[in-house]
């Protein structure tokens, strides 16, 4: 929903950049969903819930077989010793009897093999590696939701800074051309002798100050853009939809562990348990069901001799084997008990993190309540103060063109009202900022969006 009405102070920030190129007039909630799609927090949260999910199906890999071939071709000699040489992974090994020559000849040699090996049984090993990976997705999921809701909570506050920027110069702008109004009163009078030049002058200085504070206002409203920028892209401007009016009351109460930074917290105790359910059903041993069909050839004979120049080329003995392996890491319970000792502190430590996230939350409920309460107050009060403030400055003048009065009242009168308009203003933005926080802290903006962006 697009207002076709743009307010000008945003046409003074779209026109900074040299083109003053077409605005796009964003409500907020539509400022908030630009931020969502467009901002790297958003999308770096994203594409870590998606590796945690390719996690997961890298983890259920493990309850297949695995099948693995082999093909070699090799030119080497043939010499053999008897001996014992421990496992490493340096010295090539040659099968068959020893010689008691050292010649140099070589002959061709050739292996071909295929090999299966499957886990029939794991005690939950392997179901509890799944189960830590999809932990660890619905920790990335609920971080994607903290996320979000951090980064639509700053868009939307920057949102509501260039709405009031704009209050304020909108303020400002009417205060100059009051200030000038003035100034051209003072003028006529002091021209017709009714007033001494003291009066222009000082009349002159007011509208100079506020001319002056029409700058600042501006760039005020320049800076807040571009804060809004770095959200909603560039040349956005500001459609305020029902922000500057009546704030509705949302009440909606939602308790402290549905906030997204609290469900996050509490998937972070969840991943912890579970790996350390994975180190519980590590010490067992490991059952794995093989089999292979595999060739050989080589050019060497068993009494020394070599064959022809093509012998061993290809594979031309071959042979296959199945059976049980079973291995079991028994001298490995001392570094287990260290880590499962070290995940069980983590846990304790995320549980203890879960609380203090609750204990925060709450607080900051506390707090935004408390704001809201009193920007509703303000906001009672200021119609009032702007209401006597226009009174005031009329009385100003007419004293000042009676004769009975001064430019000073004059100008003091007119910083009132240009500070009762402002701050009558802002105070219907302050509320909306309130219920902002109290959104915030209530983990949820999509009521008050909605509220907030209805024509």
């Amino acid at each position: 929903m697009y207002s076709r009405k743009v307010p000008w102070a945003g046409v003074i920030l779209a026109c900074t950049h040299w083109a003053c190129a077409e605005t796009r007039p964003l409500t907020i909630e539509q400022a908030v969903r630009a931020a969502a799609e467009r901002y790297p927090a958003a999308k770096s949260a994203s594409e870590r819930v998606a590796s945690a999910a390719a996690a997961i199906r890298l983890a259920r890999t493990a309850f297949l077989p695995q099948a693995d071939a082999i093909a070699q071709l090799n030119r080497a000699t043939h010499n053999n010793v008897y001996g014992m040489i421990l496992p490493q992974s340096i010295l090539p090994s040659i099968p068959g009897p020893a010689f008691h020559t050292n010649s140099g000849s070589n002959v061709w040699g050739s292996a071909a093999g295929f090999t299966v090996s499957w886990e029939p049984f794991d005690f939950g090993l392997r179901q509890s590696q799944v189960d830590a990976a999809e932990a660890a997705r619905k920790r990335e999921e609920a971080a994607l939701d903290r996320t979000r809701l951090d980064v639509a909570a700053t868009a939307a506050d920057a949102f509501l800074t260039v709405l009031a920027a704009e209050q304020t110069l909108k303020g400002v702008a009417a205060a100059l051309a009051r200030a000038r109004v003035v100034e051209e009163t003072v003028a006529t009078l002091v021209k017709a002798d009714l007033r001494p030049g003291i009066d222009l002058t000082r009349a002159r200085a007011e509208r100079i100050n506020a001319e002056t504070q029409l700058e600042h206002a501006r760039q005020a409203v320049q800076v807040a853009g571009a804060a809004l920028a770095q959200f909603a892209g560039p040349d956005a401007a500001v459609s305020p939809g029902k922000l500057l009016g009546p704030a509705p009351g949302l009440d909606q109460e939602r308790a402290s562990a549905q906030h997204p930074a609290a469900v996050e917290q509490d998937a972070s105790i969840e991943e912890s348990k579970a790996r350390l359910k994975v180190l519980d059903r590590t010490f067992y041993p490991r059952f794995n069901y093989q089999t292979s069909v595999f060739g050989r050839g080589s050019g060497a004979f068993p009494d020394g001799r070599s064959g022809g120049p093509a012998s061993g080329l290809g594979p031309n003995f071959y042979n296959w084997g199945t059976g049980l392996t079973v291995t079991f890491p028994f001298l490995s319970q001392p570094g287990l008990r260290a880590r499962k000792e070290m995940e069980t502190h983590r846990t304790l430590a995320e549980q203890r993190r879960y609380e203090q996230v609750l204990t925060d939350l709450d607080a900051q409920k506390a707090r935004a309540a408390a704001m809201l309460e009193g920007a509703r107050r303000v906001a009672r009060n200021t119609p009032l103060q702007l209401e006597n403030a226009r009174a005031v400055e009329m009385q100003a003048m007419a004293r000042y063109k009676a004769g009975i009065g001064t430019v000073i009242e004059i100008a003091d009168a007119q910083r009132l009202i240009a500070q009762a308009e402002i701050d009558d203003a802002l105070a219907r933005l302050a509320i909306w900022r309130a219920m902002l926080a109290v959104a915030v802290s209530q983990g949820d903006l999509d009521s008050y969006l909605a509220a907030a962006s209805k024509e």
